[in-house]
């Protein structure tokens, strides 16, 4: 088994005490395919598709990568370009971010038109999120998802919506509809589902993403329960008891990982999503967005 993860790493920046900061590497799909590697057996490759420049922040990232196990042959390397910045702050382990992004080379990752075929033939499965779309110029993400309408494996996709990275949300929903028709698995929160289709309950969001074409949708909401609806039936799982948060970035990514992790080693959806809150609870215990990297 071949998954790639598709998207932005950036460097992190996270408070470590008395304002100072640590240095990492996140992102969400990143987060994703980190904690992916720590999970899969072993004779699974966790590839990571993306655009870096050649500053020494993004060679440190690349080395950091293969360091953590990550395949790291489908990244580009724009010469002139840097990665992405984002700093966290944190109030009671609830986390905002402040971004520099504007000149990430992420963004042209799609610039070279016969990179993405060689991604997408090399993988059995593709994992994207909402963000991954986002980033990139329209003509790049028409590209991309024309291209993902079409491919053969596996896609897993969490619409992951951001405000600040769309030009409304009208314009968020109407791609994340585009891909829930083709996504084998389809991973969004509860106010991701709120925002771009204005349920407020996730059984409604749920079922409207299923009427949409959805064949399996799994919404978090936060420490609450879990909903997943396929081929028709619904189920809820309630939250497992956890201590409070140290801090919550990554905690969607991580549930992400457990729960493909689990169905693609076959898995029911049920205890997926059970991998899913324990790989959740894990990276909510420890500062920054990676699992056991703190």
């Amino acid at each position: 088994m071949r998954l790639v993860c598709l998207g932005e790493c950036m460097v992190e920046m996270a408070p470590a005490g008395d304002g100072r900061f640590v240095q990492g590497f996140a992102g969400d799909t990143f987060n994703t395919a980190w904690a992916l590697r720590r999970i899969c057996p072993e004779d699974w490759q966790i590839g990571y598709a993306t655009a870096l420049g050649d500053d020494p922040l993004s060679t440190e990232m690349v080395a950091f990568m293969q360091a953590g196990g990550i395949c790291t042959r489908d990244i580009r390397i724009l010469p002139g370009r840097t990665c992405g910045l984002y700093l966290i702050t944190l109030v009671e382990g609830e986390r905002s971010f402040a971004y520099w992004r504007e000149n990430s080379a992420a963004r042209q990752m799609l610039g070279d038109v016969g990179w993405l075929p060689g991604v997408l033939a090399g993988a059995q499965a593709i994992f994207l999120s909402g963000i991954s779309l986002a980033i990139l110029p329209p003509e790049h993400r028409e590209a991309l998802v024309s291209a993902l309408e079409g491919y053969g494996g596996k896609l897993f996709f969490d619409p992951n919506y951001r405000p600040r990275l769309w030009a409304d949300a009208a314009l968020a929903r109407d791609w994340m509809l585009r891909l829930a028709r083709r996504a084998e698995i389809l991973l969004p929160s509860l106010d991701d589902c709120a925002a771009l289709l204005g349920h407020e309950t996730a059984e409604a969001a749920a079922q409207a993403l299923a009427e949409a074409g959805a064949r399996e949708v799994v919404i978090t909401d936060g420490a609450g329960p879990v909903t997943i609806a396929q081929d028709g039936a619904f189920m809820q799982l309630p939250p497992a008891p956890a201590a409070p948060p140290v801090d919550t970035t990554g905690a969607g990514d991580a549930f992400n990982a457990g729960y493909l992790a689990a169905r693609l080693q076959g898995e029911a959806p049920e205890e997926a999503a059970r991998n899913g809150q324990r790989l959740s609870r894990r990276v909510i215990a420890t500062r920054g967005a990676l699992l056991g990297a703190a």
